[in-house]
């Protein structure tokens, strides 16, 4: 199977060089040119992110921070410089190597070989995660972040979440809604649907400013980003 491999750079250039290269080494790459970009492909299970550390926005550094405990593939940071304290402050945020520009290609080509044996040899499963917009849900622990920031939910509004998500862009009625999350055999009425979206809407807006499940009138609700 071939590895996946992140490339994440505001400069095209840079993002194009590494995928020609890193595609002629057998790679299956994919590119983003800032963080929100990179965001949403994370569901593509990369197994390895090379990083560049100064992009505008949110840089290289906090952009590894929010996606650490999510990710456990090497990322490999990539520097117009370096000192030190750089150097703990990566590690620190998770970052597993550096490379500074301009850089072999033949070296880059080297660590990342390096990298993904080590980190064969020692994996752990990766979180299953989905992304929307700077929302990300981890499925495997169930969980929900904005950037670095948890939004606590329960169960069943977990469970909403993850349908909804998991087809954006598609309606559904509350009774779908129902059987889905509470199952063909439960004892209740659909109608609850609408208080727990109420309180998931709640939720989201507080910690993101942003509204994510839209009301299709006289149909039903969909997760809209």
């Amino acid at each position: 199977m071939r590895h996946k491999i992140l490339v994440v750079d505001d400069e095209t250039m840079i993002t194009e060089l590494l995928s020609d290269h890193l595609g002629d080494e057998g790679y299956d790459v994919f590119t983003a040119n800032c963080a929100g970009s990179a965001l949403k492909l994370l569901p593509e299970h990369p197994d390895l992110i090379i990083l560049d550390i100064n992009m505008p926005g949110t840089d290289g550094l906090e952009f590894c921070k929010d996606i650490r405990n999510h990710v456990s593939c090497p990322i490999l940071f990539v520097t117009a410089r370096i000192t030190e304290q750089d150097k703990i402050i990566g590690l620190q945020f998770g970052g597993d190597d550096y490379i500074t520009k301009p850089f072999s290609l033949k070296e880059l080509s080297a660590r990342v070989a390096a990298h993904l044996r080590r980190d064969e040899r020692t994996r752990r499963s990766s979180a299953s995660v989905l992304t929307s917009g700077k929302l990300l849900v981890n499925l495997s622990h169930r969980r929900i972040f904005y950037r670095d920031t948890e939004i606590e939910v329960s169960k069943k509004e977990f469970d909403l979440i993850e349908f909804l998500l998991t087809n954006a862009g598609q309606v559904f009625d509350r009774e779908r809604i129902y059987e889905k999350i509470w199952g063909y055999d439960a004892e209740g009425s659909a109608d609850v649907i609408k208080e727990h979206i109420r309180k998931i809407r709640s939720k989201l807006h507080e910690a993101t400013g942003e509204e994510y499940i839209e009301t299709v009138w006289g149909v039903g609700y969909r997760w809209k980003h």
